[in-house]
């Protein structure tokens, strides 16, 4: 199957029941967003440890006496295909593959929307449909209401990358409600394009 990024990130009731997830795209911000909300949910009411490793290649079945199941974060997608997934489908494990867009993984990606056990999640510049349900969803959390000038310069003007998105927005929201001005809007996110280029540096030291 293959699940859209940002219903993922706001669907209250979202399971993450799959066996195998594949997050990939170009939109770094967002992959790690995904990365940790599907650890997350995994790790919630679970008792599970989280293991890295670089390929399917390196997988060892060794679930603990006192785990429930292992979370694997497989940093490439190196050496996998149907038949690495089918050697490890039975076990007790649950493996997260993390990718950056390559011409290569094109047939992995079709495998991985096909097969019922896994989830394919592609992370992408966010368009003005995406924008807007993140910015009726965050209103709502916050219980803020825009003027329609507001809310459509906010379309329009936030960041394209979730991470600087989210970041800015919430700068936003957590001012009064009187303080929510065009005039403080643009100072805030003069402030906060200044501070993008370190924030980008460290989630490619991070990845």
């Amino acid at each position: 199957m293959k699940l859209d990024p940002i219903s993922l990130l706001f669907d209250p009731g979202f399971i993450a029941n799959k066996k195998f997830y594949f997050i990939s795209g170009n939109e770094l911000t967002l992959i790690e967003k995904i990365k940790t909300r599907i650890i997350d949910l995994l790790q919630d009411n679970r008792n599970t440890t989280l293991s890295k490793i670089d390929s399917i290649k390196d997988y060892r079945d060794e679930v603990g006496l006192f785990e429930d199941k292992r979370i694997y974060l497989i940093k490439n997608c190196k050496y996998l295909d149907e038949e690495a997934l089918n050697s490890v489908r039975d076990s007790e494990s649950i493996f997260i593959f993390i990718q950056e867009n390559l011409q290569k993984i094109k047939n992995i990606k079709t495998m991985f929307i096909k097969d019922k056990d896994c989830c394919l999640i592609d992370c992408y510049d966010l368009d003005k449909e995406k924008k807007i349900k993140i910015l009726n969803n965050s209103l709502k959390k916050y219980n803020v209401r825009l003027e329609k000038e507001l809310y459509w310069f906010l379309v329009e003007k936030l960041d394209n990358r979730y991470g600087f998105f989210e970041d800015s927005l919430r700068k936003i929201l957590e001012l009064n409600q009187n303080e929510i001005t065009l005039n403080n809007i643009e100072r805030l996110l003069t402030i906060n394009e200044k501070g993008k280029e370190k924030v980008f540096f460290s989630l490619f030291k991070k990845n």
